[in-house]
């Protein structure tokens, strides 16, 4: 995206891998929640991640050791300009699809059109900005495109390609337990509805050899197994059910793992460093509804939140606050002022920034740790009684209707759950009579992708190379799509205009600078509570599966481990 790529040409492998890694075996997974479709490319269902990863390939490949780079795959080469006003690949001729049919430009661009057509809305915006696809040979195709976006190239590098002759374009949007046929190291061979998908590798994949794979797809088959909620995944864990875990409770990590298989050796636990962004973990406001339109609501609730008695007596001190949407890197304003170029960006609003953020000085609200900080409480009752609410008989009610404050939580797991009643007790000092609903997987994906809810959880993951995912995540277009990641309904012409300009970024510097004007916007709209996230990766593994010694930019990668001696 930016610079010149790590690897240079004739390179073989990642470094973040182990070349040699033995071939065979079963590593088994497990996950919270469950499944009813596995189409992971529509808006429709809920489909598990690995279908896109194991199964369905792209032109190109990721490196998981830069911010965003991109080496062949599908693809044997790629050509564009220096104004990246279009891209062409052509395709390698030994690339098949798991039936023994060969991979064709055909078929690439009958999965632009369809994603374009009837994907998921980022693939709907992305590709929508394509004017012209043409098949130009047998294995050649070229995208031109209409706007200008230097991330464009590389994000139809990462197109999934599906197979033209095995997709019904009419049936495409309804669910099913059909995985799509890929060209990927694995092909789904067993499946129960909700509860466990096998995928066995393909024994003639044509990819196995490239240096993007070596090192990489190291087991024979992967299973993957559904749980109803975090407890019993845990459970399974321990008892050997299945063989990674990636812990994200920190009172779990402290004291759940004191069992003999930990003792003795069987399973290692790990704390693993990584170079990415920290997850922006956040309780969201839905400023589509009423009661959340007035940034005083928003931020009286947001200073009701007692970080450090939560992170004290529910998570044993183990968590670190939450406050830039790029945290622990250098994208992130925090304890920055801005710099020139920053300040240039932003001329033109001068009301979507708050000074304190624009100098670098803000933080989130701190308290004293009691769970009774008097401070916050008054900071907080003196917003809402600007925004019109007032605190009457212990209860907070609106002067203009008579009507208390009182808005919906929704929650899907256990873990949520026990937050949310923390955060309703807090919450209940003011009057606020927060109500909490906890629902099943299925009908949480649902409510999310739909925006039916007052608050809900979430957590964003960001890239050390942001791009057109953030219109995705935060653009204006994106509040009023289902599908989006927009959970809040965030409609700023500053956050879209800091968008556009870290996507026509040519340098750098340019993008370091826009990127961190888009978070000081962000940031100063108070959309959400920021919660947490976790130093590093917490994980947890029985000793008959291995990882490489050195890890990815965004910590160690399931599909880079090998079956052991363990």
């Amino acid at each position: 995206m930016h610079g010149e790529p790590l690897y240079p040409d004739g390179f073989t492998h990642y470094k973040s891998v182990n070349p040699d890694a033995p071939k065979g075996g079963r590593l088994t997974q497990g996950a919270v929640g469950t499944f009813d479709s596995l189409n992971p490319f529509i808006v429709r269902g809920t489909a598990p991640p690995f279908v896109r990863w194991n199964i369905v390939e792209s032109l190109m490949a990721r490196s998981p050791d830069e911010a965003f780079t991109c080496y062949g795959l599908l693809a044997r080469s790629v050509e564009t300009d220096d104004a990246r006003s279009y891209v062409a690949f052509e395709l390698d001729p030994r690339a098949r699809f798991s039936d023994g049919a060969p991979v064709t430009a055909d078929d690439v661009l009958f999965s632009f059109e369809l994603l374009r057509a009837k994907g998921r809305p980022n693939h709907r915006s992305y590709y929508g900005k394509v004017a012209k696809a043409e098949v130009t040979g047998p294995r050649a195709i070229r995208f031109t495109f209409g706007v200008v976006d230097r991330e464009l190239p590389l994000i139809l590098a990462l197109m999934p390609v599906l197979a033209r002759h095995a997709v019904d374009p009419e049936r495409f949007e309804q669910t099913s337990f059909t995985p799509p046929l890929g060209s990927g190291p694995y092909k789904a061979v067993e499946v129960k509805p909700g509860e466990t998908v096998i995928l066995a590798r393909v024994p003639d994949y044509w990819g196995r050899e490239l240096p993007v794979n070596r090192g990489n797809f190291n087991f024979d088959s992967l299973r993957y197994d559904f749980y109803r909620d975090v407890n019993a995944q845990f459970e399974a864990f321990k008892r050997g059910l299945y063989d990674i875990r990636f812990e994200t409770d920190p009172g779990r990590w402290k004291t759940g793992y004191d069992i003999p298989a930990v003792r003795d050796g069987r399973i290692v636990r790990e704390e693993i460093e990584t170079g990415m962004p920290k997850p922006y973990s956040a309780l969201i406001f839905n400023m589509r509804r009423d009661i959340f339109t007035d940034v005083r609501v928003r931020q009286a609730m947001v200073e009701l939140f007692d970080f450090e008695w939560a992170n004290e007596n529910l998570y044993f001190g183990l968590y670190r606050r939450n406050g830039s949407f790029y945290d622990g890197s250098e994208l992130s304003s925090l304890g920055r002022p801005a710099d020139a170029r920053e300040r240039e960006l932003l001329t033109r609003f001068p009301d979507a920034v708050l000074p304190e953020v624009m100098e670098g000085t803000w933080h989130a609200p701190r308290s004293d740790g009691s769970g009774r900080d008097r401070e916050r409480l008054r900071r907080a009752l003196e917003l809402f009684a600007a925004a019109g609410w007032d605190l009457k008989g212990g209860t907070l009610t609106s002067r203009a209707t008579g009507r208390p404050f009182a808005p919906e939580l929704v929650v899907g797991t256990k873990d949520q759950e026990r937050l949310a009643l923390a955060y309703q007790n807090m919450l209940r000092r003011a009057g606020v009579k927060l109500n909490i609903r906890l629902v099943d997987n299925v009908q949480f994906e649902a409510r999310k992708q739909t925006y039916d809810y007052d608050m809900v959880p979430y957590i964003w993951d960001q890239s050390l190379s942001p791009g057109n995912e953030q219109s995705f995540y935060f653009g204006s277009a994106a509040a009023d799509t289902p599908g989006t990641r927009n959970f809040m309904g965030l409609k700023s012409p500053a956050a879209d205009a800091m968008i556009e300009a870290l996507l026509a970024a040519r340098e750098r510097t340019d993008f370091v600078s826009a990127v961190r004007a888009l978070d000081r916007v962000l940031i100063s709209a108070r959309f959400s509570v920021p919660l947490f996230y976790t130093p590093g990766q917490w994980v947890a593994r029985w000793r008959k599966v291995e990882r490489p010694a050195r890890v990815a930019l965004s910590g160690t990668l399931a599909e880079s481990w090998w079956q052991g001696a363990g």
